[in-house]
């Protein structure tokens, strides 16, 4: 219980201000958001206002799965994974946009499991083999409703409580039946630009990530006014579709092409604001010109992703670059704060780095279960790890560096201040080289 009021004002300023799009999810650069003065002063904001249009042809098969008369006046193609998070979370809202608009909306189911997710794949192939009796909006309410609690067992589960041919079933789980189709689904998002989840097309019209509701009523609104003209008093037929889209493409080509973009300073935070304690796990030297504080979460896939870059970055720079560690458990995560208080129970024995690399080798077998093992492994004291893991001492810490993320506007992982530089995301080795690069000229 020690966790949850924590919990709970982490996850006001979570909703605040983290992502509202598959982005962060994705390791996307984008700019940070100013901090509120408090979590629980933090005002609600208004609903964001939608990106703008983009379009892109999307064609649809006669057979993938369709909620909606194929005749309504907007069709919303979307691209998801079953396992992902934002993908989870916009689905109250797809199904409070088919409550509001009934009939004028329908739509269509693309296939885009994503690599960092193990679950996604076989989830997709459980659709799938599901589809295949026609009972695949059945089998994806299923999936999504216990998207924490996706393994093989509760897809067959579910087919038995779907009424399921479970011979049939199985046969197309163990031949991969679907296997084609979801790569056909991973190929089309590749060229539309859906390469993260959730994507959706409005008519050909994209939209990215979890959107509120206020922000995709606006976008159907608007196209349901371009359906309008086109119909002219009409009743939309099998082909509107494809003409509805043809008009987004040919509006789109009309319009004029942006000014460039001037290069927007990068984001910088005085050294003095990163609250560096001279106890914070540090890789390098101490006198490096070079000081990378990194905010990350132990569970995050895109943490784990852009530990080989900052392995590359050591490497390459050796005592010109020093790393400082960060925590920033996100609340979507379950595992990241306890892992986090193993890393914290490691430092305390001098071994945080040594557990680090633990954690995000083992990523996807995070569990209290493992941690004393992790303990062990690395020749810990495991009685004294226990009682530091448990503590109040290490929530405390952790908790220390979650309100200075919030004061500083770190609100998704990984986020990087190379000697105060912002970096947000996943980054790329020569993206984090030229920032390290730039800094060192400096000096």
């Amino acid at each position: 219980m020690k966790h949850v009021s924590w919990l709970v004002a982490l996850v006001v300023g979570f909703v605040l201000g983290v992502f509202t799009s598959g982005s962060l999810g994705l390791g996307a650069r984008r700019a940070p958001a100013a901090p509120p003065p408090s979590l629980a002063a933090a005002p609600r904001p208004r609903p964001a206002a939608p990106p703008p249009a983009a379009y892109r042809k999307v064609p649809i098969r006669a057979d993938d799965p369709v909620r909606g008369p194929a005749q309504a006046p907007v069709t919303v193609v979307v691209f998801s994974d079953f396992q992902c998070p934002f993908c989870g979370r916009v689905e109250p809202t797809l199904k409070q946009v088919a409550e509001t608009y009934g009939s004028k909306v329908r739509f269509v189911w693309k296939h885009q499991p994503l690599p960092m997710h193990p679950n996604a794949m076989p989830a997709a192939l459980a659709s799938e083999a599901a589809r295949e009796q026609g009972k695949f909006w059945d089998m994806h309410d299923k999936l999504f409703a216990a998207q924490a609690d996706l393994s093989p067992a509760t897809y067959e589960r579910y087919a038995g409580e779907l009424g399921l041919d479970l011979a049939k079933f199985r046969a197309a789980l163990t031949g991969k039946d679907g296997q084609d189709r979801i790569a056909a689904d991973q190929q089309l998002a590749g060229t539309v630009g859906a390469n993260g989840t959730p994507t959706l097309f409005f008519n050909c019209r994209q939209v990215v990530g979890a959107q509120p509701f206020e922000s995709m009523r606006t976008v159907v609104d608007e196209e349901l006014k371009k359906a309008d003209a086109l119909l002219k008093g009409g009743a939309p037929g099998p082909e509107f579709y494809d003409k509805a889209c043809d008009a987004n493409m040919a509006l789109a080509a009309a319009a004029p092409a942006p000014a460039p973009a001037q290069p927007a300073p990068a984001p910088v935070v005085d050294a003095g604001a990163l609250g560096l304690r001279a106890d914070d796990p540090i890789r390098g030297s101490p006198q490096a010109p070079v000081t990378v504080v990194l905010f990350s979460d132990f569970q995050c896939p895109f943490c784990g992703r852009v530990e080989p870059t900052l392995a590359e970055v050591e490497r390459t720079y050796g005592d010109k670059v020093r790393l400082v560690w960060k925590h920033q458990p996100l609340p979507m995560h379950p595992q990241a704060i306890p892992a986090a208080e193993a890393a914290e129970a490691a430092r305390e024995q001098g071994k945080f780095w040594e557990m680090h690399d633990k954690l995000f080798q083992n990523q996807q077998a995070l569990s209290p279960a493992v941690y004393a093992q992790y303990a062990k492994e690395i020749g810990l004291d495991v009685a004294r790890f226990d009682e530091a893991r448990q503590s109040e001492r290490a929530l405390a810490r952790i908790r220390e560096d979650q309100a200075l993320a919030n004061r500083i506007g770190v609100n998704g992982t990984p986020t990087m201040f190379v000697n105060g530089e912002r970096i947000v995301g996943a980054v790329q080795f020569t993206e984090l080289k030229s920032v390290i690069d730039r800094q060192l000229a400096k000096k």
